[in-house]
């Protein structure tokens, strides 16, 4: 079936020129040279594609523009005169497919129309299967989830595809932002190009114009041949700029103009050569506060803004855990060579459904690693989740905010014994932890039962804490109330000699300064705060450190460091 075409512009000579190219790549072609004759054109006639100028004697050709995208699927290229570049934006916006500046170039012009060609040959595939179609096929299969908020990302991203507009991505650290580029690509009549990621904050700045426009042999020190840069890799292509807001102002200016003229100049060169590249960039960050605060041009910010694409978080999207998991869970299987995937038990994914995600998809699957690397079993339970238990109140509050997730169950009881025989106890909530303070102790000693990382096994907590009794006959009391007596006794006389090796410090007053420098009173302090918590411990340098909140072997070198003997005797 021959493919047919309406061109619109008030140019005869121009007119006649695109009706020649049409009919040698074969395609019929009617002309209309206003608005008005467009459109009757196009309600008596059905065309494949429409191309049409922006400024006609009766009108706008942006009326043109916004009557077909509303109507139907029909790709429309738009023609714009040089300096326009604001109109074309303005449809791309409205749901064109594509622009052609003039003076018209006769390769730019075969080019899209190619594109326009593949364009239609995919809308044909879809509607002929259009629930088994190869590209509803790849997104399902690489954009994971059917959650409420997938659904009208999938349809936009199948949209976006068929423009040649550029997209902007927004959206937090980690929610994929790479995939779905990749996405629009593959799904492009660009997808036989190259589609070529750049992560514009890892290139140095004075090497930036050298990636992206190349160089010629010469050119400066170092350039000991010629060099493509990125936007001539990506020729026919799609070029992604990741993390576009670090781009340095200087070389905001140069990538403007080469994303408006679509040509580049190599470092060292003397001319321009044109590329056919479509631009997809993203970035974390709020892109329209920088360019309120000065840090990125407002003129490139809508450019690349041409249509932005927001993507949800994962804690947005909490029914497609279960999901995602499972597919994360066969990618590991496969990476690592393992005999089959491994399966989350119902409590670890209930748990993952709860769980607070700051880095999204990406955090998500660096969780899955490490608990399979825990795993003992073909299952993977909450404790190789390595998450720390979360509040009651919490629970509820994920609730409300999510009706649709699982089911959440109790949280684990992190109360401890409930049987306290101790003279004068008091509790209170520090941090979400339950603390125990004791207050016939010289200095208070808190007991808190806090979420172990999923490495450590070490629950011991150091100075000697207060023992727990889980019977009440009174032979249970009497050893109780003994080992109490025992423990503060044992802590009064570490006090009274902590006080001995303190009191050797000079007391210092308000205004006065340490007489032999601020480093040696430093020193002296730390190895007074050593000394004291080795003897509370019975110079056991592992609790001591514990007991310091530092690590063994910082302790062994700070030991070294203030000449403190390793040996209690002396």
């Amino acid at each position: 079936m021959t493919t047919t075409a309406l061109v619109v512009d008030d140019e005869v000579d121009l007119c006649r020129l695109m009706q020649i190219t049409l009919t040698k790549m074969g395609i019929k072609s009617d002309v209309a040279y206003t608005l008005s004759q467009a459109r009757t054109f196009w309600q008596d006639n059905d065309y494949d594609f429409c191309l049409t100028d922006l400024k006609l004697p009766d009108g706008s050709g942006l009326e043109l523009v916004k009557e077909i995208s509303n109507s139907s699927n029909i790709p429309i290229a738009v023609i714009t005169a040089h300096g326009s570049m604001d109109l074309a934006i303005e449809a791309l916006k409205l749901g064109a497919f594509d622009f052609v500046n003039k003076p018209l170039e006769l390769p730019r012009l075969r080019q899209l129309v190619e594109n326009t060609l593949k364009v239609i040959h995919q809308d044909s595939e879809i509607q002929a299967t259009p629930e088994c179609s190869p590209e509803q096929k790849m997104l399902d299969s690489r954009l994971i989830g059917n959650s409420a908020v997938m659904h009208p990302l999938k349809n936009t991203i199948l949209k976006l595809a068929r423009s040649q507009a550029p997209v902007f991505l927004s959206g937090a650290s980690g929610t994929g932002k790479e995939v779905v580029a990749r996405l629009i690509h593959d799904l492009s009549p660009r997808r036989d190009g190259s589609f070529v990621p750049v992560n514009c904050g890892a290139i140095p700045s004075e090497l930036m114009e050298s990636e992206f426009f190349g160089h010629k042999k010469g050119s400066f020190t170092g350039a000991v041949a010629d060099k493509q840069g990125l936007f001539q890799q990506a020729d026919g292509g799609t070029l992604f700029l990741d993390e576009v807001a670090d781009l340095p102002l200087a070389m905001q200016v140069k990538l403007l103009r080469a994303i408006q003229e679509k040509t580049v100049r190599a470092i060292g060169d003397t001319k321009e050569v044109p590329v056919d590249i479509r631009i997809l960039s993203a970035t974390h960050k709020d892109l329209s506060q920088l360019v309120q605060d000065g840090a990125f041009r407002q003129d490139l910010y809508y450019r690349i803004n041409v249509i932005e694409l927001k993507l949800p978080t994962l804690n947005a999207r909490r029914d497609d855990i279960p999901v995602l998991a499972e597919h994360f869970l066969a990618m590991i299987a496969d990476d690592w060579q393992l005999e089959s995937p491994l399966s989350l038990t119902m409590e670890a994914c209930e748990r993952l459904q709860r769980h607070d995600f700051a880095g999204n998809v990406r955090e998500l699957r660096n969780l899955l690693e490490r608990a399979v690397t825990l795993a003992e079993t073909s299952y993977i339970d909450v404790s190789h989740l390595g998450l720390p238990d979360i509040e009651p109140e919490l629970v509820n509050t994920q609730e409300q905010n999510h009706s649709s997730a699982i089911d959440s169950s109790e949280p684990p009881d992190r109360n401890v014994e409930n049987h306290i025989d101790v003279q004068s106890t008091g509790q209170s909530t520090k941090n979400g932890e339950q603390v125990i303070q004791s207050s016939n102790m010289a200095t208070p000693v808190e007991q808190r039962v806090t979420n172990l990382h999923p490495y450590r096994t070490n629950t011991n907590h150091y100075p000697s804490m207060v023992q727990h009794s889980s019977t009440s006959n009174d032979s249970s009391s009497t050893n109780v109330a003994s080992t109490h007596d025992e423990e503060s006794l044992l802590d009064s006389t570490a006090q009274q000699e902590t006080s001995k090796d303190i009191s050797g410090l000079p007391e210092l007053f308000d205004g006065q300064l340490p007489p032999q420098g601020l480093e040696h009173y430093l020193q002296e302090q730390e190895k007074h705060l050593i000394i004291t918590a080795l003897k509370q411990t019975g110079w056991n340098k592992t609790q001591a450190a514990e007991l310091l909140g530092t690590t063994f072997r910082s302790l062994r070198y700070r030991m070294k460091k203030l000449e403190i003997s390793e040996d209690a005797s002396d």
